[in-house]
């Protein structure tokens, strides 16, 4: 509210909602059309500084064992120590990107709704005030939904149980009996990292993993998103690549198999104090379980827009909501890479400008 009690509203022509690799590649070609930061557009986001989720992944994470980091556009990441933590080296890149290209962040600035606002724009509501846009680029990604299965007896674990997104590296479970669950890359590395200092590792998976062998090129890549994106159009919610690309095997994943600290079991059937246990009379007591189970797409703030379909998902073509024009995701299902959050970054601006154009040539002159 401002001095005479009115609510004050920043009129702006596209809000961005997320500073990480797909908002960061939105800023960019928005900027790159000659819209300017802070006059006809805004990037808003939650976290303290640069680096989107990078900032807060796990120190033993270092940068030469990150799957590929594609460069934002306009700049290279070049020099990286792949012994450095890859959210440092992340962080200082995207640090350096944004004060190059004069991105002007808005940070830190929680976004808690957006709805149908005044005169065909959407009001988005923040915490740093309300504003009112044309379109909207929504680039939260999934770092801020980690996605915790519930089982039976849960709550009467004795232990410690945490979320990759709390993962602190491996010296925190020292001496202990470790149960990881979770089939995906980052459930594999924790697992490899923690054999090395706990007493003892169990790893559960709710399907066999499945382990990619050979090189994955650019066909491959393309039928891996293809897969994504099919769930994405029919209006279900996305899954991750990796989920269909499998595992890859390399030297380190030989080594771990062959030493057994991949010897996967069958997802448990309940939680007891002390560890879990299968209906077959199989139990594993356990210190700690680290629940490797990934993230949802962190898209709650759009719920007072209903895009959602009957699947739980938001439908969309290229980038573009199916159910509002105004609305694009990027970074979201097959756009969830890297190299494929800049590409929607691009695709999103170039739909935008022409909705822009098109609402101007529309609009009354007298």
């Amino acid at each position: 509210m401002n001095d005479f009690g009115f609510e004050a509203v920043r009129t702006v022509d596209v809000v961005v909602i997320g500073a990480g690799q797909a908002g960061l590649s939105a800023a960019f070609h928005l900027r790159r059309s000659g819209l300017e930061p802070d006059r006809d557009f805004v990037v808003l986001d939650h976290a303290p500084d640069p680096g989107g989720a990078w900032q807060f992944r796990w120190p033993s994470l270092t940068y030469g064992k990150v799957h590929g980091m594609h460069a934002l556009p306009g700049m290279e990441l070049t020099g990286a120590d792949p012994a450095r933590p890859s959210s440092e080296v992340i962080g200082a890149y995207f640090d350096t990107y944004e004060r190059t290209f004069d991105l002007r962040i808005h940070r830190p600035v929680d976004v808690t709704a957006v709805r149908e606002g005044e005169d065909g724009r959407l009001r988005v509501e923040t915490s740093e005030g309300v504003y009112a846009t044309r379109a909207l680029i929504n680039a939260t990604g999934t770092w801020d939904r980690p996605f915790w299965p519930r089982h039976p007896g849960q709550e009467t674990f004795r232990g410690r149980q945490l979320h990759t997104a709390g993962y602190p590296g491996p010296e925190a479970f020292a001496g202990q009996r470790v149960l990881v669950v979770g089939g995906g890359a980052s459930g594999t590395q924790h697992l490899m990292e923690i054999a090395e200092v706990a007493a003892e590792t169990t790893w559960v998976t709710r399907r066999e993993p499945v382990w990619r062998e050979g090189s994955f090129g650019e066909a491959e890549g393309r039928a891996a998103v293809a897969l994504v994106e099919d769930r994405v159009r029919r209006g279900l919610p996305p899954q991750s690549v990796v989920s269909v690309t499998g595992l890859p095997l390399n030297d380190a994943i030989r080594a771990a198999r062959e030493r057994g600290i991949l010897d996967r079991l069958p997802m448990f059937d309940r939680i007891t104090p002390t560890g879990v246990a299968w209906d077959d009379g199989r139990t594993v007591d356990v210190d700690v379980i680290l629940w490797a189970t990934g993230f949802r797409a962190a898209i709650d703030h759009l719920a007072p827009l209903r895009l959602r379909e009957s699947g739980g998902g938001i439908r969309v073509e290229g980038t573009r909501a199916v159910r509002d024009e105004r609305v694009h995701l990027v970074g979201y299902g097959p756009s969830a890479s890297t190299i494929g959050a800049n590409r929607a970054g691009r695709a999103a601006v170039s739909d935008i400008r022409r909705l822009l154009r098109r609402e101007r040539v529309a609009a009354p002159t007298g």
